[in-house]
């Protein structure tokens, strides 16, 4: 069967590379927030992401960062928190029939909010 013919023909290649990587960068915020982690597991849990994310459909790349200061700003007394939106940098590479597009999530100080967007999309 040709997934792409019959799944995929209504959409063009440039979309279709958006939303592989929309898709992941979902997919990773769903499944990794509320994990716990502390500066000792960290770096542990960055690559199991990685590697993970990877994965994916079309994804040729994935750079996970979880921010230090904050995990040891909010660690507990049981020496770890829940890993949340506002402590990740991601940036997801995906490439479909020759395009790529690089999605970005990090948190936004102005909005107080961890934002996901299409950085950048090559044609």
């Amino acid at each position: 069967m040709d997934i792409d013919d019959k799944y995929f023909k209504n959409i063009s290649s440039r979309e279709r590379t958006i939303f592989e990587g929309a898709i992941t960068m979902g997919a990773l915020f769903h499944q990794f927030v509320g994990t716990p982690v502390n500066s000792e597991s960290a770096e542990t849990l960055e690559k199991s992401i990685k590697k993970a994310m990877e994965l994916q459909p079309c994804i040729e790349e994935v750079e996970v960062k979880i921010d230090r200061k904050m995990l040891e700003e909010a660690k507990s007394k049981f020496n770890y928190v829940s890993l949340n939106g506002d402590m990740l940098d991601i940036r997801v590479v995906s490439k479909y029939a020759g395009k790529k597009a690089v999605l970005r999530m990090e948190y936004i100080e102005e909005l107080k909010y961890p934002l996901m967007y299409v950085e950048d999309i090559d044609d």
